[in-house]
């Protein structure tokens, strides 16, 4: 099964295939899954979220998870870190682009959920200059030496809000919160390749600016008087239920007990890719779910202290209990 050794290859060892090999072929089913987002920015930086997932089946094959946590951030971060920033050096020859990878994150979890127990390491990191800017958002040309997705791992390209795309190669195969492929499959050098356009407006005359003010003053003015009778929360700063925005909703219809482990489970990931905390709006963006059943599931959580609830101004901050 699983040892750090072979933990580490998994999770480091494929950004070397990723990044700088040409893509090659695998002779066996991997008893793991990787699942690579990227996000690309206005300003071309690639934002990189690396979830490996391995089921812990014996108590070796935990003690071994275990093992490879304590020296995440010692040993394999490091490793990470100088791995990705000598491919974005080679990156930046191919391309004639100054590249840097910075910011890295770490963190190892074991989860449970209704299909058994899962031991869930994430990487994050952040590659300045991952895409062309040169007028449109340009991705692709940073994998000098192709991609390989091995059976059962993931590629999501994200992009910001007013881009559509232009062109894509080769066609993804899903398309919704972001483009997806999903292997087994190889790409060419500078695949996958994506060419995104911005959506552009035009200025607002002075007169709509100004009522588009006085619009949104008076939704807020609403918005008070509707909440004004609400239950003043408990405490300087954590209460035992905050109440936000977010949970003025409909009560959630009652969920089933897999149901509710799975988007428990769903959520948790969440948190574990954003150092532990999250606020309950993003959470509700990202999972594309009903507030109320979001609102019901953080409850759960609350109630056993898996996750605590900080009012941060109108808004409900979810952090991981450690």
């Amino acid at each position: 099964m699983t040892s750090p050794a072979r933990l580490r290859i998994s999770v480091i060892a494929i950004f070397f295939l990723l990044c700088i090999l040409p893509a090659v072929n695998a002779a066996s089913v991997p008893d793991y899954s990787i699942t690579y987002t990227i996000t690309v920015t206005n300003d071309g930086t690639g934002l990189w979220k690396v979830e490996y997932r391995t089921p812990l089946l014996t108590d070796e094959d935990m003690s071994a998870f275990e093992n490879y946590s304590l020296q995440m951030n010692t040993v394999y971060l490091p490793e990470l870190r100088d791995l990705m920033q000598r491919s974005a050096a080679q990156a930046a020859l191919g391309t004639s682009r100054m590249m840097a990878v910075n910011n890295f994150t770490g963190n190892a979890l074991v989860q449970t959920s209704p299909t058994g127990k899962f031991g869930v390491v994430t990487y994050t990191f952040a590659w300045t200059n991952f895409a062309q800017t040169n007028g449109v958002l340009s991705v692709g040309d940073a994998f000098v030496g192709g991609m390989y997705l091995a059976r059962d791992n993931t590629l999501v390209i994200r992009y910001p809000q007013g881009y559509t795309v232009s062109s894509v190669e080769p066609a993804p195969d899903q398309t919704g919160d972001g483009l997806t492929w999903y292997g087994l499959r190889s790409f060419m050098p500078g695949q996958p390749s994506v060419t995104l356009e911005g959506t552009t407006f035009p200025l607002l005359p002075a007169i709509g600016g100004f009522l588009l003010v006085i619009i949104a003053f008076a939704g807020f003015i609403v918005f008070r008087r509707k909440n004004r009778k609400k239950k003043p929360v408990v405490g300087p700063d954590v209460s035992p239920e905050p109440v936000g925005p977010e949970d003025a909703e409909e009560p959630a219809a009652p969920l089933s007990k897999a149901d509710l482990e799975s988007i428990e489970e769903q959520i948790l990931q969440l948190l574990v890719a954003h150092n532990g905390e999250q606020f309950q709006s993003e959470i509700v963006k990202d999972l594309g779910m009903p507030k109320s059943t979001v609102s019901t599931t953080l409850h759960d959580l609350h109630q056993r202290g898996i996750i605590q609830k900080v009012k941060k101004g109108r808004e409900n901050l979810i952090r991981l209990v450690r």
